[in-house]
């Protein structure tokens, strides 16, 4: 079908190709219509319920093969002996966020060939400072990772309100060392500019280094840690959602020159994006409908909402907080699944990009709107 255009009140409204009316399942018996404006490239807006089956046509996926690469300048994005202070005032600041984000582990690589290369690295939520900080392996405690966190902080012009980190093999050991700091330590997934930095060196620094062994790299990450994610909890009764859909948005509104952005967002935020995507490509996400939406929102806002996964094999739409915690969403039928298993394939060829928007009804604007990435487990 041609295109059009329609003047909107939800900003999302504002490019689409196909307009249908869809039946949305209630949590109560009866049904009511959903009407649901698509501004993406024919992708179907399927309202999910647990309650009752519907009819639905398949929507037509959007493929993209491309993998995740790296456009963001680092002040530090390999070893080197440069000194703190040079490495910091090589920095735009006007650029650097008061979140930051922090990783302290071992990489895949042995120095003289027996020991492990150890680093703190320390990057801001928008990714533009990258500092990296080499410990000798008899100095990996929480004194020596306060000491580094601290004179990177003194000799840094942006100062840091809230430090988030994802590690769950180092979470004792981070914990104590930011305790101390005039900070927020926040254990959370949302550590997404920190994921893309580490993914980069995994892929273009590590390898090239002497002693780099790749077998000792994808241990104590996210998985395999007393911190890992559990069985999911239903969401309770006042939060939850009346509505949801399964959506389509075009990357190139997330991008530098695009409509999305933090004035628009509600109480929500929004994860780096990688430059080097396809600005043609469609980032799949869920829509959530409540006359809460305020409610709901405030509760993600204060919770690290860091995702939204489709359970294929549970069929169930499960929503990710904090570090360790999982919340039911909804129970999906057969035609939902199938529409499921596009969303995931969609996160799956953005490298695990997605957003979620709260809102309180398909005209309104977001009382919060997430772009989220999902982070892999083996960093």
């Amino acid at each position: 079908s041609s295109s059009s255009y329609l003047q909107s009140s939800c900003w999302y409204h504002c490019l689409y190709y196909n307009y249908r009316k869809m039946n949305a399942i209630n949590w109560s018996t009866s049904c009511s219509p959903l009407k649901v404006l698509l501004c993406t490239l024919l992708l179907s807006c399927v309202t999910i319920r647990s309650s009752s089956a519907f009819n639905t046509p398949p929507s037509a996926a959007v493929r993209h093969s491309n993998s995740v690469q790296s456009s963001i300048i680092t002040a530090s994005s390999s070893l080197s002996s440069a000194s703190p202070e040079t490495a910091v005032n090589e920095l735009n600041w006007d650029k650097v966020t008061d979140e930051w984000e922090l990783d302290c582990y071992s990489r895949p690589v042995l120095v003289d060939g027996k020991k492990k290369l150890w680093e703190i690295l320390l990057t801001d939520s928008s990714g533009n400072m990258r500092i990296q900080r080499v410990l000798p392996s008899n100095k990996v405690n929480s004194r020596e990772v306060r000491r580094v966190v601290e004179e990177i902080i003194d000799n840094s012009e942006v100062k840091p309100s809230t430090i988030r980190f994802f590690r769950g093999a180092m979470f004792n050991m981070i914990n104590i060392a930011l305790s101390e700091i005039d900070v927020v330590a926040r254990p959370s997934r949302c550590t997404f500019a920190l994921a893309q930095w580490i993914e980069e060196r995994n892929r273009d620094v590590y390898p090239k280094m002497d002693g780099y062994r790749p077998t000792m790299g994808g241990v104590g990450g996210i998985g395999g840690t007393f911190l890992d994610i559990r069985t999911a909890v239903k969401l309770p009764d006042a939060l939850r959602g009346e509505k949801y859909a399964f959506v389509g948005l075009p990357l190139a509104e997330f991008m530098e020159g695009g409509g999305i952005d933090a004035s628009n967002i509600g109480v929500g935020r929004l994860a780096p994006v990688d430059n080097t995507l396809p600005a043609d490509s469609f980032v799949q996400g869920v829509v959530i409908l409540t006359p809460r939406a305020k409610a709901l929102a405030s509760w993600l806002a204060g919770t690290e909402v860091a995702g939204l996964k489709a359970d294929l094999r549970k069929r169930e739409l499960v929503m990710e907080t904090d570090i360790d915690n999982q919340y039911l969403m909804a129970k999906l039928n057969d035609e939902q699944r199938r529409e499921a298993a596009v969303y995931e394939e969609g996160k799956d060829a953005l490298g695990g990009l997605h957003f979620i928007s709260v809102q309180k009804d398909e005209d309104d604007d977001p009382a919060g709107f997430w772009l989220l990435r999902e982070i892999p487990v083996n960093l």
